[in-house]
């Protein structure tokens, strides 16, 4: 029965991790584009942006190794940045793909 639960926790710990470093990515990414490549995407201005993923992050170590609700609302913070702003950010920065 130790072991299950020692492997649970492990998985958990993974996750966690997992979590933060896409958070910590995504702050990064966040602070280090210029404040107009948000407006001009029609997104929230750069200062909401850093100021939630911080926050997202200050959660996830609260969280430290568990997914509770906390870590589940960083994550989806997390996830709505990297997978709607930062590529259309990133795409103003750039130009389109082709």
């Amino acid at each position: 029965m130790n072991t299950v639960n020692g492997l649970t926790w492990i998985i958990m710990l993974a996750l966690w991790a997992l979590a933060f470093g896409a958070t910590a990515f995504a702050l990064i990414h966040a602070l280090r584009q210029p404040a107009d490549a948000f407006t001009a995407v029609d997104k929230l201005k750069k200062p909401i942006w850093a100021g939630i993923l911080a926050g997202a992050l200050l959660l996830l170590l609260l969280s430290y190794a568990s997914l509770n609700l906390f870590a589940f609302i960083a994550i989806i913070a997390t996830g709505i940045y990297l997978a709607d702003v930062r590529p259309k950010v990133d795409e103003v920065q750039r130009g389109p793909r082709w």
